[in-house]
């Protein structure tokens, strides 16, 4: 970090909706704030199981509530979320992992990319419902982020390397490790110590313990 600048790490997957609005806030923020936010793409699947926890909408009264939440914040934050029921179930049936690969593959060697890249999946997915399982969805992802043709390819190549796979799981299990058992977990580092915040709503908490 900066001088006097704090840490914030924002673990997110972009199969989560409260993530891309976390996220969306962030970026904003990060230009007010005294922050440096760093971006650590996680995979949901293996934070969930490693916790015991259970995606919200298979609680039929969470599910219910979940699509008002999300309507209400993504009108409030102006981020186009569009959920409907069937998302929730399109939620549990979609493979994110060759997606959150592909963006580690583009952390681990053009960082420069991980915004607007993570950005395009959670549009694709949440505004156009479209299947970021499809390889012709990840190239066409990476085009609107501006990566060239020849940089896609070789982050193709990637996505199988032990390399890529491991380091999305050292990313998820430093999330565990700090406490997360969902995502979007933010957390700040103040003083040396890690302080853990779950959800997109709790951002006036850490600008409270961030001196903001």
């Amino acid at each position: 970090a900066g001088m006097g600048r704090t840490l914030v790490e924002l673990f997110y997957d972009v199969v989560s909706p409260y993530s891309w609005l976390g996220f969306e806030v962030l970026c904003r923020y990060q230009h007010i704030w005294n922050i440096d936010l760093r971006f650590r793409p996680a995979f949901l699947g293996g934070i969930m199981q490693a916790t015991g926890n259970k995606p919200p909408g298979l609680l039929p009264k969470r599910a219910e509530y979940m699509l008002k939440d999300i309507k209400r914040l993504a009108k409030y934050y102006q981020v186009p979320v569009q959920m409907s029921e069937d998302d929730l179930q399109r939620v549990l049936r979609t493979s994110n992992l060759g997606a959150m690969r592909f963006i580690t593959a583009v952390d681990m060697t053009q960082p420069q990319y991980l915004e607007p890249l993570s950005r395009e999946f959670w549009l694709r997915f949440w505004s156009q419902h479209e299947d970021i399982s499809q390889p012709e969805t990840l190239l066409a992802a990476a085009g609107k982020a501006g990566l060239s043709s020849e940089a896609v390819q070789k982050l193709l190549q990637m996505i199988s390397s032990p390399a890529v796979k491991n380091r999305l799981k050292e990313t998820t299990e430093e999330a565990i490790k700090y406490g997360a058992f969902g995502v979007p977990a933010v957390v700040a580092h103040v003083n040396d110590e890690p302080h853990l915040f779950f959800g997109s709503d709790r951002l006036e908490l850490l600008g409270s313990v961030i001196g903001e």
